[in-house]
């Protein structure tokens, strides 16, 4: 296979959809050689959330999103992927899945898409940002249809 990848990046949620689209990417590495996984979930920073104007220290709430994240991260990418390869970063999702991807020779970005309507909607605003920065190969997993089983 010319076109193999070496390196597929998970970008999750943590929503129980999460778990379909590591799947899907588990399947990928397992026929590329067991191609490197790593998995990794953006949280926004909280002043970003409430415009910024909040006159108090978020630090310690940011913390608990932080280490919560890491918990339910991990529950998802066990036993698939690495604990040194789990990452909760704060910042903008689509940016900061590119600056993994780019820092750490990423070949495949799998993420999840929603398939709602229209092309806006199609694969949701951050799945959306991903593909059209991305310089690599991106995958939308199609999740959260109902009464769709998992292939």
């Amino acid at each position: 296979m010319s076109n193999e990848y070496r390196h597929i990046l998970v970008a999750v949620d943590l929503t129980k959809d999460s778990h379909k689209v590591l799947e899907r990417a588990v399947q990928i590495a397992e026929r590329n050689q067991n191609a490197k996984l790593s998995i990794m979930h953006t949280l926004e920073p909280l002043g970003f959330a409430y415009g910024g104007d909040i006159p108090m220290d978020l630090t310690s709430i940011q913390d608990q999103l932080d280490e919560h994240a890491k918990q339910r991260l991990a529950e998802i990418a066990d036993p698939h992927v690495a604990k040194e390869n789990q990452h909760v970063v704060v910042g903008m999702p689509d940016t900061e899945i590119h600056r993994f991807a780019e820092e750490n020779g990423v070949d495949l970005i799998v993420v999840g898409s929603h398939g709602r309507h229209g092309f806006a909607l199609l694969l949701g605003s951050t799945s959306t940002g991903v593909l059209h920065g991305a310089q690599c190969d991106v995958l939308a997993v199609r999740v959260g249809k109902k009464g769709e089983s998992a292939e």
